[in-house]
């Protein structure tokens, strides 16, 4: 599970990580002093604990911006303000917490999140409003770019399904499970069975580009994907 604590005050900041470290402590955890730091860092996170009154972007600027590229994002807002209530409210909040941080009602609500994020997980889709279209992500082996379209290779089908659309968007819909190997590919974890320094072999014998570049980093991201409850396909 991947978590995000964006907060000015250090003291805070590091009151939560603690809390974080203590009740999941093999999550993976990143700290943000600032909303701009949090963007900058171009990850997806399942949980992100957001002050709203910060130097720079305030938190619910912030929250639009992520909410842009990752739309099932869990978020948390943390502030000793309860005027931005409603603000919250409307990016979907899943919690408004006053400051000062009471560590009690901080684990319930962690509790409570982590089980928002097993449901979001058991069963995602990515609807295609273009096509009035809707798949079940676990069922997508890999998008391929071709030109101003995508093909969307599933298990379910030897014929891919075409689309106008990008590589950034799609990527934007798609959850942690999904990993960007190269500029024309997009490729599900799930479906994974072999990999070397510049190529993927997906369940249904296709073998996709890895660009070198990326290795280290496809490496690591697929080792994470398994440790918090992938099941790989090797």
């Amino acid at each position: 599970m991947n978590i995000a604590v964006v907060d000015d005050d250090k003291v805070i900041r590091e009151q939560m990580d603690s809390l974080i470290e203590m009740q999941i402590p093999d999550c993976s955890l990143e700290s943000y002093a600032t909303g701009e730091e949090l963007l900058g860092a171009g990850k997806r996170f399942d949980i992100v604990f957001l002050d709203i009154r910060m130097d720079g972007m305030d938190g619910i600027e912030t929250a639009r911006r992520l909410r842009e590229n990752q739309d099932d994002v869990v978020l948390i807002f943390v502030t000793g303000n309860r005027e931005y209530v409603f603000d919250a409210l409307d990016l979907y909040a899943f919690q408004y917490l006053l400051k000062p941080v009471d560590e009690n009602k901080f684990r319930e609500v962690l509790e409570r999140a982590a089980g928002e994020v097993a449901k979001k997980k058991e069963k995602r889709v990515l609807f295609i409003k273009k096509r009035n279209l809707t798949l079940n992500q676990a069922d997508i082996l890999y998008i391929e770019s071709r030109a101003k379209k995508v093909e969307i290779h599933t298990a379910r089908s030897k014929d891919s399904i075409e689309i106008y659309a990008t590589m950034e968007e799609l990527e934007g819909q798609l959850g942690e499970d999904f990993y960007r190997c190269h500029r024309a590919y997009l490729v599900n974890m799930a479906h994974i069975t072999e990999y070397d320094n510049d190529s993927i072999t997906i369940t249904n014998g296709d073998t996709i580009y890895l660009t070198k570049k990326k290795y280290g980093d496809f490496v690591k991201a697929y080792m994470w994907y398994l440790r918090d409850g992938g099941i790989s396909s090797v």
